[in-house]
């Protein structure tokens, strides 16, 4: 499939990349998986877009970006709040616009979350290295030259023919971004290196979000969780929402570029229903942890993917 260029960076805002799912099967060669912080939001933008789930977008910080589109498209904006000028004119997020050659796109400071997603019609075409075409800055690997967007690039879509529909989110399929939130966890691998009351300062204190966090993970402040016998273990796998605890008793929740493998107790790991809402978190949001069982997070997983089929 062809592509064409579609926009360019006017303004970058504060940190806009490229991101899809993420980058799976090669954890085991010390390559994280990367993708969208907020993947729910990153499937309902590329939904809007008509496009496939997989498709790459941009995922915007704080601050989105400031752009001139190139070629007429279709863009679909989710995840936090922000406002949204096409042409100096205000338009709703949460749904999809068709965009004519010439357009100027810019949207203020995210007042609800911390992200945004932007999806065109037929994704965004950068580069597909190990299956994804998310970009892991760290390692220069991905997306736009395997960095963040940056003023005067030119940004490619894949070709495919515009036939706009308008559509739009039901509010019944939006996350509530609030600053503060009840993050369910299940179990950690290694919960009984916890002394009791160290699992119980866990689950019963709020915490905030570290000002020392970004998409590798977020470290949080709050009341010291004690171990049994010392936080280092032999280094074992890392998944999405691990919220490890090294030994000065502050927790570390691993995210989107986590590393692969880590030498730390883990006490938990957030749902994956809940992992968007964490995504979208920011400094100085507060949080509380709640305990659930197994098959109650795979319940909800089941009934949100059940509403979004039907989007």
């Amino acid at each position: 499939m062809n592509s064409t260029a579609t926009f360019k960076i006017i303004n970058p805002g504060l940190y806009t990349t490229i991101q899809d799912l993420g980058r799976f099967g090669y954890q085991q060669y010390g390559m994280p998986v990367s993708g969208a912080m907020d993947t729910y939001s990153l499937r309902l933008a590329n939904k809007l877009a008509g496009n496939d789930a997989h498709a790459a977008c941009m995922e915007t910080t704080f601050l989105p970006p400031h752009f001139e589109i190139i070629s007429d498209t279709i863009m679909a904006i989710t995840g936090g709040q922000t406002e949204l000028t096409i042409n100096n004119i205000s338009k709703p997020i949460h749904c999809n616009h068709h965009l004519k050659a010439g357009a100027m796109i810019q949207m203020g400071p995210v007042t609800k979350g911390s992200r945004v997603y932007i999806a065109f019609a037929g994704g965004i075409d950068v580069p597909v290295i190990m299956n994804s075409r998310s970009t892991y800055a760290r390692a220069n690997v991905g997306g736009f030259n395997g960095r963040k967007l940056l003023a005067g690039d030119e940004v490619f879509t894949l070709k495919k023919s515009i036939k706009f529909k308008h559509r739009s989110i039901p509010n019944e399929l939006l996350l509530d971004y609030n600053p503060e939130q009840e993050i369910r966890v299940i179990g950690g691998s290694e919960m009984n290196r916890f002394s009791f009351e160290g699992i119980k300062t866990f689950l019963t204190s709020s915490y905030t979000i570290s000002n020392k966090s970004d998409r590798m993970g977020y470290r949080l402040d709050g009341p010291e969780i004690k171990h049994k016998q010392g936080a280092d273990i032999i280094s074992s796998g890392i998944c999405n929402g691990a919220i490890q605890v090294p030994g000065d008793g502050k927790p570390i929740v691993m995210l989107a570029d986590r590393q692969t493998v880590g030498g730390y107790t883990k006490i938990a790991n957030v749902i994956t229903a809940d992992l968007p809402l964490f995504g979208q978190l920011k400094p100085s949001d507060e949080i509380y942890f709640t305990h659930v069982k197994l098959d109650y997070a795979h319940k909800i997983l089941k009934e949100r993917e059940k509403l979004f089929r039907h989007l």
